[in-house]
């Protein structure tokens, strides 16, 4: 923790040594902006929100600042940070050959939660690039995350501000959480409207190749750019393979209960959880099931919760990591979840469900009744 940063903050609430900051006017704001950014200028960690997740942020020029953030995360020192910029010329001195295919893509998206995985310059160090010779960068679509970035210099590394390996945080508190003691500051911004992690493309080959889904779809790239691969590492890695993006590799947005989904038809999938959830409560534990609005009234025991509506699955994904958070502050021993896998956002929200089960998927079919 870097303790020059407290120099910059007056009467503002403390929680062991990390600061939250408060939004609740212009002026605080403006306020806050100068706080965060210098903050991170300093070489502090400071969490702050964008449209998707909130985000640690660290210097992403220096190297040491960034190391931080992996010791805060408890993260893997070969999972790439994606640095976080506020304007396009941004670009040029972290980024040593732009693609057309890239420009394209940046003048559709950008700000926007989309991620270009380009060639990095020797300005980039490698510990913010887990080693790697490329370096992953997006423009946020958050006022307050563009004010904090062009404060701070310009560069900033920002994973989501989350202990490694837990549910991403969508909420000021969730940060808290995670991170109380170990972070410098944390700037609430209240909830975020999309909920997951940003889309990310690797641009440095042709064709461009998906690294990991989100808001932004394979459907919407293709429209823009043509033919777009998908990473068959997206679903499994090697052990010995460096994951070229964050959220590869490693078990991410996991709950501290056991996570199963179950899919197949709606009512077979809901007969199948009942007696999934009768069989773990006579062995007196305490289970938790993740449904939506159209399927709350099926489950008539356990603790059941909706994740949204499945009539507008970007509910179900602005609410994913907040309830399976809200399943750990019940203590649930184990969670049943219905498959979200139809949709726009579909493949974004099971992508990061199988990872919060470790693909633990349970596939059922519809019984013949006489």
């Amino acid at each position: 923790m870097v303790t020059s940063c407290y120099n910059l903050v007056e009467k503002e609430e403390m929680h062991m040594n990390t600061i939250v900051l408060s939004i609740d006017n212009e002026q605080q704001m403006q306020k806050s902006v100068k706080t965060a950014g210098d903050c991170i200028r300093l070489g502090g960690l400071v969490a702050f929100p964008t449209e998707t997740v909130y985000g640690l942020g660290a210097d992403a020029l220096n190297a040491a600042a960034a190391e931080k953030i992996y010791t805060a995360k408890g993260r893997p020192s070969d999972n790439p940070l994606i640095i976080h910029i506020a304007d396009i010329e941004a670009l040029d001195r972290i980024v040593s050959e732009i693609p057309q295919k890239a420009k394209i893509l940046t003048e559709r998206f950008w700000p926007g939660p989309l991620t270009l995985v380009m060639k990095k310059t020797e300005l980039v160090p490698l510990s913010t690039t887990g080693g790697l010779q490329t370096v992953a960068v997006r423009m946020p679509n958050h006022p307050l995350a563009l004010a904090i970035i062009r404060q701070a210099g310009g560069y900033v590394a920002a994973p989501s501000a989350n202990t490694s390996g837990r549910p991403s945080p969508t909420l000021a508190k969730h940060v808290l959480e995670d991170m109380e003691g170990r972070i410098d500051l944390i700037v609430d911004g209240g909830e975020l409207p999309i909920g997951i992690e940003s889309t990310i493309v690797d641009i440095t080959v042709d064709p461009p190749m998906l690294l990991r889904p989100g808001y932004i779809t394979v459907e919407m790239l293709q429209e823009c750019i043509g033919e777009v691969d998908t990473d068959p590492a997206m679903v499994s890695m090697a052990a010995h393979q460096v994951p070229k993006a964050p959220g590869m590799k490693y078990r991410h947005y996991a709950p501290k209960a056991e996570l199963k989904i179950v899919e197949g038809e709606p009512e077979a999938v809901a007969e199948a959880i009942d007696k999934f959830v009768i069989h773990q409560l006579e062995k007196g534990r305490k289970v938790g099931i993740i449904a939506t609005d159209e399927s709350l009234g099926c489950y008539p025991q356990g603790i059941v919760k909706s994740i949204g509506s499945r009539k507008d699955d970007s509910t179900i994904a602005q609410n994913l990591y907040g309830v399976l958070r809200e399943f750990d502050e019940l203590q649930v021993d184990c969670i049943f979840s219905e498959s979200f896998s139809e949709g726009k956002m579909g493949n974004a929200i099971m992508n990061r469900l199988g990872k919060a089960a470790a693909n633990q998927v349970i596939h059922v079919q519809k019984t013949d009744k006489e």
